[in-house]
């Protein structure tokens, strides 16, 4: 049964050139136009979207500002390699042996890219309310805050935001503003606090000032915030994490073994 339409229905009060770009955008991030494929011509979209040649181009700039697509004048538009990264969270957890640098390094490197993390800042800090619950904080309760941002190729992929019981965290070198060999996992795990269980939370929301400009994001396209809460033994929690990353360069993949 077809249900009719209300002048109080929600229409798509987007431009014509938003609108093009979002169905040219699914089209990229679902694999429909692959790494290295040419877009259609101006001509073809054009007819397709019954837009103005105008309007074509500037759906075309919005997906090179969102770095989806590249091209230049008087050459094709082809969809941009490494366009979009898969992320598997779960390889990330396991602490590493000796002399190996942290997984999300190394995960990064086998998609094709140069990756590293820059440390912003290392201090004591109150953490939002859904991560000071997760830690079993107190009301205005403090703990070790460690920020970073992760880069590929130069370009900023994560903005991350870790967060240690003091306790823990105090006379360690988490404390200290410089990397930590093999990453957090690995000196917790020295520490008598192996990771055991990680829980996440994924969201889509729109960025923050802070996440617009440390991403360099061009709009206010959605991107994915991930709570990640890692517990040890007794079920205490032990690092809660707070990832933010480009919703339309990114997408999550979890694996599941049926019980």
């Amino acid at each position: 049964m077809t249900v009719p339409r209300t002048e109080d229905d929600a229409y798509d009060r987007r431009s014509l050139h938003e609108r093009i770009a979002a169905d040219l955008r699914d089209e990229i991030m679902s694999g429909d136009l692959e790494p290295g494929a040419k877009l259609p011509s101006t001509t073809h979209l054009k007819t397709r979207f019954d837009a103005s040649g105008a309007t074509v181009q500037k759906a075309l700039q919005l997906l090179k500002d969102e770095r989806l697509v590249v091209g230049r004048a008087g050459a094709a538009v082809t969809v941009r390699e490494h366009r979009q990264q898969t992320m598997r969270p779960a390889s990330f957890m396991a602490p590493v042996g000796p002399g190996e640098q942290y997984r999300w390094l190394t995960e990064a490197t086998k998609r094709g890219g140069r990756a590293h993390s820059a440390l912003l800042e290392v201090t004591e800090a109150t953490p939002p309310s859904d991560a000071a619950a997760a830690l079993n904080l107190p009301e205005g309760g403090t703990a070790l805050l460690r920020r970073q941002i992760l880069l590929v190729d130069d370009e900023p992929v994560e903005l991350v935001k870790s967060y240690y019981p003091l306790d823990i965290a105090r006379g360690t070198a988490m404390t200290e503003r410089r990397r930590i060999k093999g990453g957090t996992p690995t000196l917790l795990a020295e520490l008598g606090h192996p990771p055991r269980l990680s829980v996440d939370r994924v969201s889509a929301r729109v960025p923050t000032q802070e996440q617009y400009e440390a991403l360099r994001l061009p709009s206010s396209l959605p991107v994915l915030r991930t709570l990640r809460v890692v517990y040890t033994d007794d079920e205490r929690p032990i690092e809660v994490t707070i990832m933010v990353k480009a919703g339309h360069l990114h997408e999550l993949q979890y694996e599941f073994t049926p019980e």
